[in-house]
This record gives C-alpha cells, sequence and structure tokens, in this order.
C-alpha cells in the first residue's frame, strides 16, 4: 500500500477517497448524523467494531475514547477491513495527535508475511491517504511513523524466516546488507575470532550445530557530534531446540522466535540511521544455533565464559543467557557507551510474571526505567519491571563453579536470569544497564492490537522513542 500525507480537499473535510474511516465513541454515536443507519446495522460503538456505510462511502469504526492506544487497535481491524473490500484507496483524518497511532494501525495491522506463500493473495486497496489541514507541519511526524513502522516490519519479517534460511551464517549477510543500504560500519566474528576473544560459553551453545556461530557488530554515528552512545544487545538464537535438554515438540514449533532479540536490534539501529538522529548507536548480536549431536554441551559442563567467571550447566535449554553473557562482556570492552540494553526471548517466566502482551524490565536504574516507562506510553509498547533482590540472587550459587545458568527453585526464574547477567555487567556499567525480556511480547500466534500473527517487533517502537527524547 501506498500512504500518502494530503490537504483536506474541502471545507467540510471531505477527503478525495473512495471510502474515508471515522472513528466513533458512544458519547458521538448518540448525535451521528448516520445513527439511524448506524442502528439498523446494530453497530454500538463497541471498541475495535467496524459498520460499512457503502452508501454513504464511509466506514465508521467504534472506538472507547480517542486515545492513541484506542485509535491505534481500531486502525488495525479497520485496515484488515479495508483490504478485505474492493475499494482501491481509502482515507483517514489526521492530527498531531494521532498520526502516529493512525500510520502504526495501517503498516503494522495490515502486516502479512507471504515469503512462503505459492499464491499470495492479491488485494484491491492500494492506496491511504492521510488528510490533514497543513501537511507541511506534520510532514515530519509522518516521516518518522513511516521509518518506525517500517523498520518494525524489517523486524517481523526476520522473525517470521525460517530457521533453514536463517541461520548464524545467513544473519550475518543480512547485517551486512543492511549495512550496505544505511551506510553503517559493519565487523563480523568468525569461530576462530570468538575462540581467541575467549568466548568460550557462546561457542559451546553453538557447538552441535552445523553453522557456525557468529558475533555481528553494526555501528551507526551521525554526521553531527553525537549527544549519546547506545549500546544494544540482541540474543540471536536462530533455532534453539533446548539442546540436550531437549524441549517438548509443541515448544520446538515456534522457535525461530528466539532470534527476536537481535533482529529487534537490527530494526531499532535502522530505525536511528533513518531518522537520522544525533545518536551513536552500537548493535551487537551474538547469532547462534542450539541444537543435539554427539558434540553438544552438555548439563554438568563448567564453561568458562569470556570475563573469566566459571558458569555451571544445569539446563543446555538456559543458552541464551550463555550467548549474552559472552556479547554483553565484549560489547562493553569495544565500546564505552552512555547506556547498554539487551534484548532476548529469555524465559517463559517472564510471560508467566506479566502476561504474553508485555516486556519485562530489569536493571539496578529507577530513572532509567522510569525513561523507558514514559517511552513505552509514547509508542504504544507495554512494560513491565520485575525487581532485582539478594535473596534470589542466591538461588544462582554453584558448588563446583562460580555461577549456576539456572536458579536452584523454580521461582523468579525471569528475575534470576536477568541476575545471571548482572555478574557480567560491569561495575561502571551498572546504572546504564538495562535488560530486556521479550520472551512473550515478540511473539504472537493470535492477534492483539497491531500486532498480527508471527513476530510483532517488540522493542523497536520503545528504544526508537527512548533515543528521540535523548537530550
Amino acid at each position: 500500500m501506498n500512504i500518502k500525507l494530503t490537504s483536506n480537499s474541502s471545507k467540510n473535510n471531505k477527503i478525495n477517497a473512495d471510502i474515508t474511516v471515522s472513528f466513533l465513541t458512544k458519547d458521538k454515536l448518540k448525535d451521528h448524523k448516520q445513527k439511524k443507519l448506524l442502528d439498523l446495522a446494530g453497530f454500538n460503538a463497541e471498541q475495535d467494531s467496524t459498520c460499512f456505510l457503502h452508501e454513504k462511502e464511509i466506514l465508521v469504526c467504534g472506538v472507547d475514547s480517542l486515545s492513541n492506544d484506542d485509535i491505534r487497535s481500531s486502525t488495525s481491524i479497520a485496515i484488515k477491513a479495508l483490504k478485505s473490500s474492493n475499494y482501491s484507496c481509502a482515507g483517514f483524518n489526521v492530527d498531531e495527535e494521532n498520526i502516529q497511532a493512525i500510520i502504526e494501525g495501517i503498516v503494522l495491522g495490515g502486516y502479512e508475511f507471504n515469503k512462503y506463500k505459492s499464491e499470495p493473495k492479491k488485494y484491491t486497496l492500494k492506496n491511504i491517504y492521510l488528510a490533514c489541514k497543513d501537511v507541511k507541519k506534520l510532514q515530519s511526524a509522518f516521516e518518522e511513523a513511516i521509518i518506525i513502522a517500517d523498520a518494525t516490519s524489517f523486524t517481523r519479517d526476520i522473525v517470521n524466516t525460517i530457521p533453514e534460511d536463517l541461520n548464524p551464517p545467513t544473519f550475518a549477510e543480512l547485517a551486512k546488507d543492511l549495512a550496505k543500504e544505511n551506510d553503517l560500519k559493519c565487523e563480523i566474528l568468525g569461530e576462530d575470532k570468538l575462540k581467541k576473544q575467549k568466548m568460550e560459553a557462546m561457542l559451546a551453545v553453538g557447538r552441535a550445530s552445523r553453522h557456525d556461530s557468529k558475533l555481528i557488530h553494526l555501528t551507526y554515528k551521525p554526521k553531527k557530534k553525537a549527544k549519546k552512545v547506545v549500546t544494544l544487545v540482541g540474543k540471536g538464537l536462530t533455532y534453539d531446540s533446548g539442546g540436550l535438554s531437549l524441549k517438548p515438540s509443541t515448544s520446538m514449533v515456534t522457535m525461530k522466535m528466539d532470534k527476536a532479540g537481535a533482529c529487534a536490534v537490527l530494526g531499532m539501529i535502522k530505525a536511528a540511521s533513518e531518522l537520522k538522529l544525533d545518536i551513536e548507536v552500537h548493535a551487537f548480536i551474538g547469532a547462534v544455533e542450539n541444537m543435539i549431536g554427539g558434540d553438544a554441551y552438555k548439563p554438568d559442563d563448567v564453561l568458562k565464559t569470556r570475563n573469566g567467571k566459571t558458569v555451571e550447566v544445569r539446563n543446555t535449554d538456559a543458552e541464551g543467557r550463555l550467548v549474552l553473557c559472552d556479547v554483553l562482556d565484549y560489547a562493553q570492552d569495544k565500546v564505552q557507551a552512555d547506556y547498554l540494553f539487551d534484548f532476548a526471548t529469555l524465559t517463559g517466566a517472564c510471560m508467566v510474571a506479566l502476561g504474553q502482551y508485555t516486556t519485562g524490565i530489569m536493571g539496578h536504574s529507577n530513572s532509567l526505567k522510569h525513561n523507558f516507562f514514559e517511552a513505552a506510553n509514547n509508542s504504544g509498547e507495554l512494560v513491565g519491571s520485575l525487581p532485582f533482590n539478594k535473596h534470589l540472587k542466591k538461588l544462582l550459587k554453584s558448588e563446583i563453579a562460580d555461577i549456576s545458568n539456572v536458579g536452584s527453585k523454580p521461582y523468579g526464574g525471569a528475575i534470576t536470569a536477568g541476575l545471571y547477567l548482572d555478574n557480567f555487567i560491569k561495575d561502571e556499567n551498572k546504572d546504564k544497564w538495562l535488560h530486556f525480556d521479550i520472551a512473550g511480547s515478540a511473539y504472537t500466534e493470535a492477534p492483539w492490537d497491531c500486532n498480527v500473527y508471527g513476530g510483532t517487533g517488540a522493542g523497536v517502537r520503545l528504544v526508537s522513542s527512548f533515543l528521540k527524547s535523548i537530550k
């Protein structure tokens, strides 16, 4: 679909399109000039309900309020309804308050992943017109919203790509392509260099795979002097069988999504570079495949990490933290950043704690967490804070190594995973670091808000909002 920002064509705000989308609350329904027709259709303006008034060239959409969250969700339903119709162009009235929500609803709510369809469905709908009173005034907001929505869709595409097509080496090639397109610096470390860096924990996870593990480092530097330097680290398990601690068969079906943290980090640096933010951004990705075989790492193994700490392996399905601990240590030595954030589909326990829609945030800095709560409100993503505490930290104690890779009790699993990573954050970076567990929010098998089946692109809109707010 082509999306264009345009001026209202007449004094009565009529848009030059086949059909116009109108948002209606229950309070406004009482006085609507088409109330009789809407009553006949059984429309009562409930959130995410729709009603075509074809003879009036209007699609009426119910919303609980005119908040961005309600508008975004309703727009997602509207775009699906429009794609199922035979209209070729549709129009929305937009303003400074709702333009981002409407664009995200259109782009993300209308998103489809058709790479593996032999005959993708064709639609009549081709053009979307966003009408406003002053195009010049909204042009910047329009362009920013399109860039962030497109970066989120880009992230979804990578998450949804099957593991046969997207493995550590092809992930590295994808990163190289993005670097060329967006004028980024790209450095790839293969297994020989990983060995020289003594990244034995990361290498152990990928040992049984036929695909070599890769560490990817992308850099975006603005033309102006950077206000801040931000390091983003992503867990890139292109497939996770669970290793010898084998997952149940039903749990393996969606494990292409275990690379969602790495995919999100690519989407974030793509958005930052296209927004031309005055922020220096470094993206580090540990791309690994966790498989089984005669060379697989085992429960009872003790691994030596890059920073010298030893880890007792009690569960090979707690592999993401073994990759991240080495990548985080490398990233801190490589870049002296003002902020350090890691993103990972790390624990099912995070879904138990916060539900499947919400990203868990962990770290030491309450002020930094607060900044991300504000970014979440502005971006439409959902976040929740999970608190560190010294009692849960004790559960990671090992009798034969410095630390265990899982807690000794089945409680607080998301937090103990975050506390494990905390062992690899240097003291001077403790208050600069946040851990984001996107296990629940990164992938969905049932549509919600502007998310459709598959990868959601969780984290891209959130971090883009945070980066834009940096002074």
